[in-house]
Parts: structure tokens; C-alpha cells; sequence
């Protein structure tokens, strides 16, 4: 019966039918953001309802946010179940932000071959600032590290130097000097070392049973991927390209109906990963001018100045964008640059083609029929007359005199009755006599 149900846990995943310890499994492969935040709240409440033993969150992150970070750190303080950072696999980081994380955990551990540190704020919040306000954020994070270091008892030095001076420690070296609590090559390793280690866990001190426990791999739901997938900055800024070239499509050549819908749609999306991400508005306001003053150059001849003004917006909007962001979350040159080309591109050859066609001389309808030349059938007067246009007789009048058989051309049209002037150019069109 206990491997049937032993079977059928394998088979569909429930913790509740497997059989002795439980540990959940998380893996952090990215920036920390608004989204890692959700997602690693999400696991702690999944941890705590189901009664895990313990959740070991295996970490890789060159840094994030100082908000997402903070949302993180106090979840973790208020954990019902002891959190085991685990900086790996080999080669892996918890730099900056991910340095706050290990520093909170009930239990740090870290693979060979791993580093941790470089946490200034500079590195979290990106960008230049003024000396004063540096050093504000600077000893409020240094403050913040030491009470993390001193509650979980760890090395309080490294914690304010990892802030002030950007310092960094190898796993080897991070042991050593107390910042961490093991070092371990792989998972199982890690288990063992954690087997009867006590925690302190909400005002008293738990002992882990993790020798031999089964690991629950968290997998992530449908809306954190899409989550994750849209907060990426270059699918964020590729999605608004493409809404702002849907909708310019539709607007330049209306009734296209599906470049307008794709467009909202993806305006739409643009939006809310620029809500989730932290961007520069005033980079955003500048893109969506751009925009406008492309439309504007159909509308208006302005020479090509609109369409200069629009295209330095666009490339300046989209510098600003995450300008000021860590690297992690910012738009390499090698993305920006050849999206911002191709688009640029694409607004000033669909600009070109709707700006011709809106001055193009009409072919149809009433105005296709001024500026053409034709020849009076009878007198012409400012009371009437007939004339010869375009194979078609029509009623016509003159502000002067013309005498049959003379060459004309059409001035203007008020309903059937054109309104002729005659030809002084002496290669007139040659008309055939109905």
C-alpha cells in the first residue's frame, strides 16, 4: 500500500500523499523584480499551507530591485517554515539584491566555484545621484544588512561593507568569515548538512529533519510565466514598438482593421509590463510623441521636420526608458539599437507612402475633374453654356465670355456645372468633336 501510494505521488505531484520529510525545491534564475517577488511569496504561502518541512530556494541573480527586495525579506522574516538560500549551482551569484536574501535566510549555503556581494545602491537602483541623496540611500541599506546579519547572527562587517565598499566573497571565503552557514556541491549534499540543524523560527528554535527527505520541484503557474515572460524588458519595449506601429498602420491607411487591433493589443501588454517594470516616464511620454509627430507629417507638409523631430524622440525615449535601471533589467545597445533602426524605418517609409498618396492629384470624383482640359461647344458665359470635357458634355460657365471651339480648362465644380477658363498655353490638349 505505501508504494502504491509512494507511485502515486510520483505520478501526480501531490505532496500530501508522499510519505516521510518534504522539502520544496524553488529555483531563482533572474533579476529579483515585482514578479519574483509574487512568485516567491507564492512559494512560501505553498510551503507554510502544506507543511514542509523546509523550502530551499536555489538562487542566481545578478541583482534587482530595493522594493522587490524589501517585499521578499520581510516575508521571509515572517516565514512559518524555515528558508535555506542556496547560492549554485556552480558558476552562480547572488549579488546586490540577492546578497539581502542570503543574509535573511534561516539557513545560507552556497556551491564551490559561487560569489555573493556588491550590494552598493548604485548597483540596485542604476543611474547617477547626487552625493547626499547617495549617501541617504547608502546607510539606509548599510543599516538594513547589519539588523539582517545580527538577527541571523552572521558576519555584520561584510553586511555594511558589501553596501559601502561593494565587497565580494567568494563560497570558500564567505564561510569562513560567517556569512554563510554550509557549502555544498549538489542537492543531497545540502540535505544532509541541513539534517539536525536548529532554526530560530518565530520566537523558537526548530530542528530540521532533512536526511533522506523528498524534494518537491515548485513549478510555476500559467499567469507567473506570462508574468515573467511579459516583464522582460526587451519583450516589454518590442510589444510597445509593435502596438505603436499597428496602430500608426491603421491610423496612415484606416480600414487595415487587423494591424489596429494587433497594435491595441499589443499597446495594451506594453502597458502592463511597463507598469510591473520600473521605467522612465518621461521616456515614455517621449516615444509616444514620436508617434504623433509621424502621424502629423501626413497631415502636415512640414519638409521632413516632423519626421526628424519624431525619429529623435523615438531614439531618445527609448535611452530613457529603463536608462536608469540595473543592467538586469535594462535594454542592451545590441537589442536597442537595430529595434530602434528597423522602426524608424518603418514609420518614415509608411510616412512616405501615406504623405504621397494624400497629395496625390485625384483620379475620380469631383476633384478629379479640376485642372482638366477639354473645349466649349457653344459660347460660354457667366449664364451657361456647353463644353466638351473628358468624352462627357457638360453645362458650364465662365466668369468672362468664351467663344465655341476654344480650348478650356475646368477651375472648380458646383454640383453638374463646371466652372472653365480659357487656355492661354498654346499646347492644350487636342479634344475629338463629339
Amino acid at each position: 500500500m505505501k508504494k502504491l501510494l509512494l507511485i502515486l505521488a510520483i505520478w501526480w505531484g501531490l505532496p500530501s500523499l508522499t510519505l516521510g520529510a518534504q522539502v520544496l525545491w524553488v529555483t531563482i534564475d533572474e533579476a529579483i523584480t515585482p514578479v519574483t517577488a509574487n512568485f516567491l511569496l507564492q512559494t512560501l504561502d505553498t510551503a507554510q499551507r502544506e507543511a514542509f518541512e523546509a523550502v530551499i530556494w536555489q538562487l542566481d541573480t545578478p541583482g534587482g530591485l530595493v522594493e522587490s527586495t524589501r517585499q521578499i525579506v520581510k516575508a521571509m522574516l515572517a516565514s512559518k517554515v524555515p528558508i535555506v538560500v542556496y547560492v549554485a549551482p556552480a558558476g552562480a551569484r547572488a549579488a546586490s539584491a540577492g546578497t539581502f536574501l542570503v543574509l535573511a535566510a534561516h539557513v545560507a549555503a552556497m556551491a564551490p566555484g559561487t560569489h555573493l556581494g556588491a550590494a552598493h545602491p548604485v548597483t540596485l537602483t542604476g543611474g547617477k545621484m547626487d552625493p547626499k541623496t547617495l549617501e541617504k540611500i547608502e546607510n539606509d541599506l548599510a543599516a538594513w544588512a547589519r539588523s539582517l546579519a545580527k538577527l541571523r547572527r552572521r558576519n555584520l562587517k561584510f553586511a555594511e561593507k558589501a553596501v559601502t565598499k561593494s565587497r565580494t566573497l567568494t563560497a570558500e571565503e564567505a564561510l569562513k568569515k560567517g556569512v554563510v552557514d554550509l557549502m555544498a556541491s549538489s542537492a543531497q549534499e545540502l540535505l544532509a548538512q541541513l539534517e539536525g540543524r536548529k532554526v530560530p523560527l518565530k520566537g523558537q528554535t526548530r530542528t530540521l529533519h532533512t536526511q533522506g527527505a523528498t524534494l518537491v520541484f515548485f513549478k510555476e503557474d500559467l499567469k507567473t510565466k506570462v508574468l515573467r515572460f511579459l516583464a522582460h524588458p526587451q519583450i516589454a519595449y518590442f510589444l510597445l514598438m509593435l502596438g505603436l506601429a499597428g496602430l500608426y498602420f491603421e491610423l496612415s491607411h484606416p480600414g487595415a482593421i487587423f494591424p489596429g487591433v494587433l497594435g491595441a493589443m499589443c499597446l495594451i501588454l506594453a502597458l502592463f509590463a511597463l507598469h510591473v517594470l520600473p521605467v522612465n516616464y518621461a521616456g515614455l511620454i517621449l516615444i509616444l510623441l514620436s508617434g504623433l509627430l509621424y502621424f502629423l507629417e501626413i497631415k502636415i507638409t512640414s519638409y521632413g521636420l516632423l519626421a526628424l523631430a519624431a525619429t529623435i524622440c523615438l531614439f531618445l525615449g527609448s535611452l530613457m526608458l529603463f536608462g536608469k535601471n540595473p543592467p538586469a533589467l535594462a535594454l542592451p545597445y545590441s537589442f536597442l539599437i537595430p529595434v530602434v533602426t528597423v522602426i524608424t524605418l518603418f514609420f518614415l517609409v509608411l510616412t512616405y507612402l501615406a504623405a504621397k498618396a494624400l497629395r496625390r492629384q485625384p483620379v475620380s470624383g469631383p476633384e478629379g475633374l479640376i485642372g482638366l482640359e477639354g473645349r466649349t461647344l457653344s459660347l460660354v458665359t457667366p449664364k451657361g453654356g456647353q463644353v466638351f470635357v473628358q468624352g462627357e458634355i457638360w453645362q458650364a460657365f465662365a466668369e468672362s465670355p468664351i467663344p465655341p471651339h476654344t480650348p478650356i480648362k475646368v477651375v472648380s465644380q458646383k454640383g453638374l456645372t463646371l466652372k472653365v477658363e480659357p487656355l492661354t498655353s498654346s499646347t492644350s490638349q487636342t479634344e475629338e468633336r463629339p
